[in-house]
């Protein structure tokens, strides 16, 4: 009985056979966990991406922070000493301003040592200016005494009832050349001091100088007219009357022998600064030597033409002390030549409320 096999099945041998043939695919393991890999390792790239320009944008912001700091850490000594500097160039006055130093505290280093070198530099200019204000004081005494004993001598001799002709003529001359030694010496101590501090200001009207200087000036045969209008300013009085005097005088000078004239206006400018304005007739000036006539001891072609100026001639120095003062009071001159020859030299000042 064991023996006896059992009878095939032949709807189950087709089925396994099926089975066999057909087979259902499945997914591979190792596929999935490959492709999980991959997209594991992109985010990463993507999230160290992020995070890497973050911190790279935060160390430059801080170090641009740190160099900024440290930077005007370092510069704050320049500033200090360009602004020390620029207070002492803008001073109206050139030795205004001399007594500062910048006085830098800090380790000695090359910004010290610069700071150190520039109070130096004030120091011996200040000492320059404060010489050079002494010598002022002591030759307007010493180079007058000696003018003033010459012509105490030359007048004595003059009025003695032995005198001949020939030492009357002599000693006029001699009154002559002393006269101009004093106009000079004059001259230059006005144009030391107007190119210094022009000393405690006050009040003035151009107007009320301009009518004073025409009344006291002698012009000879040469029309002098005054056409004013109010001219306030603040300033020395002595100084822009001296201003006013040489360019009145300057007019009448270098002027022509017959029907010359000299105008002097004073008014408004239209900036509304305070003006002053000479004219004259007089030589022809050309355009390119003006500026050389405010050079002290300059002249038009080194001398004025022969026949052609009224008067003594000066010394030199008047349109030099005219500019020297202008500019001591914050102010300016121009000169321009006039159609048909001579000059018009206009000042300009602050005008005072």
């Amino acid at each position: 009985m064991f023996d006896r096999q059992l009878p095939s099945n032949p709807v189950l041998k087709a089925d396994v056979t099926i089975a066999v043939q057909d087979p259902v695919p499945r997914p591979d393991p190792s596929l999935g966990r490959q492709a999980g890999s991959f997209l594991s390792k992109d985010a990463v790239l993507d999230q160290l991406l992020v995070q890497g320009g973050l911190a790279l944008g935060a160390v430059a912001v801080a170090a641009t922070g740190l160099a900024w700091l440290t930077a005007g850490r370092m510069l704050r000594p320049l500033h200090r000493i360009t602004a020390t500097a620029g207070r002492i160039a803008g001073a109206p006055a050139a030795d205004r301003g001399l007594h500062e130093r910048i006085a830098l505290n800090g380790p000695a280093d090359e910004v010290k040592e610069l700071a150190d070198t520039f109070d130096l530099m004030l120091s011996r200019l200040d000492q320059s200016f404060d010489s050079q204000r002494r010598f002022i004081g002591n030759a307007s005494h010493e180079l007058r005494t000696p003018l003033g004993l010459n012509q105490a001598l030359i007048e004595l001799a003059l009025q003695r009832t032995d005198t001949t002709p020939e030492m009357r003529r002599l000693g006029e001359t001699l009154l002559e050349v002393n006269s101009r030694h004093e106009r000079l010496i004059d001259g230059l101590l006005v144009l030391a001091r107007s190119e210094g501090e022009p000393g405690q200001g006050s009040f003035v009207d151009l107007a009320d100088i301009a009518e004073h200087v025409v009344e006291q000036t002698p012009a000879g045969d040469v029309e002098v007219t005054c056409a004013v209008e109010e001219a306030p300013a603040i300033g020395n009085p002595v100084l822009l009357e001296r201003l006013v005097q040489n360019l009145v005088e300057n007019g009448i000078r270098y002027n022509i022998r017959h029907r010359g004239w000299v105008r002097v206006t004073t008014g408004t400018a239209a900036d509304g600064s305070t003006r002053l304005q000479v004219s004259n007739t007089g030589p022809i000036v050309p355009r390119h030597e003006i500026p050389t006539l405010f050079e002290p001891f300059r002249r038009l072609g080194g001398e004025r033409p022969s026949g052609r100026s009224h008067g003594t001639s000066g010394a030199g120095l008047g349109l030099s002390i005219v500019r020297a003062v202008s500019r001591a009071h914050g102010g300016d001159v121009q000169a321009e030549p006039r159609d048909g020859g001579g000059l018009i030299v206009t000042v300009t000042l602050p005008r005072a409320e």
